[in-house]
């Protein structure tokens, strides 16, 4: 019979389940998690339920917050007539990282995908069409969905709802990363190369 501790291996299969975490990862975190202290236990447990139980969507613009509006929204520096909408609030970071964008974001926490079963009620966009609708300040969209098939479609469908309201609709634009080959580049990543160009300079 193999060596098996029960409740270790339920508590490597929890590990399992976070994104990107295979299971010989999520057996040394595992073994890692039974060399804490006890103190050092407490505190990893403790800070997972005060995450759950602090942290929300903002009401605007839907991202994790643990205020009631998020920094970016109650922040009055930033020009609220251009909202870009991502797909996850890992890319709020990612684009506030550059340091450049001044507007605010719409995180859709996913993107359409019938294939997955995810519609568009599924993610948040009526609440990014109720805010583009409360009133006339908004005059531009940048949609950063990645460039997939999915982010693709879920641009197009964003596109055909905020255009008939008047509103601007921009895609970041995607193209060939420094030291790519065009030989191993995808079709969508070849469009956004051709589509996003501009003069040699």
């Amino acid at each position: 019979m193999a060596y098996y501790i029960e409740s270790l291996q339920n508590l490597a299969e929890q590990f399992a389940k976070l994104p990107g975490v295979g299971r010989k990862s999520a057996m040394r975190m595992a073994y890692a998690a039974l060399n804490m202290t006890d103190e050092a236990a407490k505190s990893f447990v403790d800070a997972i339920e005060d995450a759950r139980e602090k942290i929300h969507y903002c009401p605007i613009c839907q991202n994790l917050t643990d205020r009631e509006i998020c920094p970016i929204c109650s922040d009055l520096s930033r020009d609220t007539s251009v909202i870009c909408v991502v797909e996850d609030p890992k890319d709020v970071m990612s684009i506030e990282k550059v340091r450049e964008y001044r507007g605010t974001y719409h995180v859709l926490h996913g993107v359409i995908s019938p294939v997955k079963g995810v519609t568009p009620d599924k993610i948040r966009l009526r609440e990014l069409i109720e805010r583009v609708g409360a009133g006339d300040e908004v005059r531009e969209i940048i949609v950063a969905t990645n460039p997939t098939v999915e982010g693709e479609a879920t641009a197009m469908y964003i596109a055909k709802l905020v255009r008939p309201l008047g509103i601007k609709v921009t895609r970041l634009a995607y193209g060939m990363p420094v030291g790519g080959n065009l030989e191993y580049a995808d079709e969508v990543t070849l469009f956004r190369a051709i589509e996003g160009r501009r003069d040699f300079q």
